[in-house]
């Protein structure tokens, strides 16, 4: 077995904790259009999947630091300004 193979589903690999949300996704896109051709033999296609997944979880932390910093300003019943964490529910 590989080693992409091997490893630990739960670990991000160092290339990709480096990329930018949108690093991430063009990458995630380009897997997709490989896998969508079907000109990728499975083990490749095995492989690139796992890599896709790893991307997809990884644009989605992205989003979720994202939301986190994403605040709302409020105006109070005293009519003061303050900031209140988004609600995305």
């Amino acid at each position: 077995m590989s080693k992409t193979q091997n490893q630990d589903a739960t670990t991000m690999p160092a290339d990709i904790a480096a990329m930018t949300f949108e690093q991430a996704l063009a990458a995630l896109d380009d897997i997709v259009k490989k896998l969508e051709s079907g000109q990728v033999d499975l083990e490749a296609s095995i492989e690139i999947y796992t890599r896709g997944t790893l991307l997809k979880r990884h644009c989605e932390g992205k989003l979720r630091d994202a939301q986190e910093r994403v605040e709302n300003i409020v105006l109070g019943p005293d009519g003061a300004v303050s900031a209140a964490p988004a609600s995305f529910d």
